[in-house]
């Protein structure tokens, strides 16, 4: 499965960024608009760039470039999403999408269930949290590396069927979870192996990275 990262606008965590790409996570990167600032800030010359560049102030010299009308119905970012899709990844990391304005934030996770439940793998990386989105029915393992922290379960449907939470201070054992309840924020990593599933219906896991 070949993966695409996605660099956004807002706050950019260059950091994992760069260690996942030094690791060869990356098939491809699009620059988002702004995102290609923080792109050329780390020396990184995105393959494309997606967006009407308002927010950059000008049109960036890139092997490919996708330019949109500012007048649109779809943002930039699911623009950039539809065109990694397009090009056959399976996967997309997601970054400078969820701080900044909170109403391009709750847009951004909107669009990364939209994809996940067309069968794409997508995770959102934030400062020092990411947010792993789950269709049903299918099983996350979270990273091993991470043992301690908070880690918070949340429905992106209506209802979301046959939740289990395994490995955490508290569990949950083949429920419903709704959209409409805090229930599932702040769980704790324990040490253990970590795991969330979820039968029908979409999830925001939200793990910490380190």
């Amino acid at each position: 499965m070949k993966t695409c990262a996605l660099v956004g606008a807002a706050d950019f965590n260059a950091a994992d960024f760069v260690a996942r790409r030094e690791a060869g996570a990356f098939d491809f990167v699009i620059a988002v608009d702004a995102g290609f600032a923080h792109l050329e800030g780390i020396g990184v010359a995105p393959d494309m760039a997606v967006g009407d560049f308002d927010s950059l102030g000008y049109v960036p010299k890139c092997r490919r470039v996708s330019r949109h009308p500012v007048k649109k119905d779809k943002s930039d970012m699911e623009l950039a999403m539809e065109k990694a899709v397009d090009w056959g990844h399976g996967e997309l990391v997601v970054y400078g999408a969820l701080s900044g304005r909170l109403d391009h934030t709750i847009a951004n996770l909107q669009l990364f269930a939209k994809f996940s439940e067309r069968d794409v793998l997508v995770t959102g990386i934030g400062d020092d949290f990411a947010v792993r989105l789950l269709t049903g029915p299918d099983v996350f393992e979270l990273p091993s590396a991470v043992e301690e922290g908070r880690v918070s379960v949340m429905s992106a449907n209506d209802m979301a069927q046959g939740v289990i939470e395994r490995g955490l201070a508290y569990s949950l054992d083949d429920e419903p979870l709704s959209n409409r309840t805090s229930r599932g924020l702040s769980n704790e990593l324990t040490g253990e192996e970590a795991t969330v599933a979820v039968e029908e219906g979409t999830l925001y896991v939200f793990y910490p990275l380190r």
